[in-house]
């Protein structure tokens, strides 16, 4: 059961459209720890991010909420009891600009225990713009390299509303394909998913 987990999450940033050459940006760095407010379809709820857990992929995050990346965005997996993942922008244009920005992976200090939030990956040092919630006490994923970055402290209850109806992803079940939705966008989501959830907007708490 392990490794079908694993192989699930390592499918969440699967091989995508080609990427796109472009000038490397002036690297983001984040606050030590801040807040970020998730505006959704079921409510809102609040993440804590501490950079020390995990700096660079807090720093990415930063980086991603910043440029508005997360906005009117669909949790595209849903797994009661398991796992809540997001991460592909609407337009495939945007997705394939950040195909070619991996990050390094980050040592694991903390646990995915509920709540936590930690980048998806497709093995070592590939982390790049797909994360999840998780929904239990996830500690197998400690020393596969999963590494949170913070985890939800207020509204937690909102992620256990969200839309569950489609199952898992495919190839593991019969929900949404992750590759296809990169290359689509929300126009994916929405001719064939119509009733899975959104985040409006993710902004960083003053």
């Amino acid at each position: 059961m392990r490794n079908s987990w694993l192989i699930a999450l390592v499918l969440l940033s699967a091989c995508g459209p080609a990427k796109v050459a472009e000038k490397p940006k002036e690297p983001v760095r984040a606050p030590d720890e801040f807040k970020a407010k998730f505006e959704t379809s079921k409510g809102n709820f609040t993440v804590t991010v501490n950079r020390t857990w995990a700096p660079i992929g807090a720093d990415r995050f930063y980086e991603l909420v910043q440029e508005k990346f997360f906005d009117d965005q669909k949790f595209f997996r849903v797994v009661r009891g398991f796992v809540v993942q997001w991460g592909i922008h609407k337009e495939p244009k945007t997705n394939r600009l950040w195909s070619s920005r991996d990050i390094v992976d980050d040592p694991v200090k903390e646990k995915n225990m509920r709540g936590s939030l930690t980048f998806a990956t497709r093995g070592p040092n590939t982390r790049s713009t797909q994360l999840f919630f998780n929904l239990r006490d996830n500690t197998s994923l400690d020393s596969q390299g999963f590494a949170p970055i913070g985890k939800v402290t207020e509204g937690l209850e909102v992620l256990d509303q969200l839309n569950f109806v489609y199952g898992d992803i495919a190839p593991l079940g019969p929900g949404p394909d992750p590759r296809l939705a990169q290359q689509e966008g929300n126009a994916y989501f929405d001719r064939t998913w119509p009733r899975l959830d959104s985040i409006t907007r993710i902004t960083i708490v003053p």
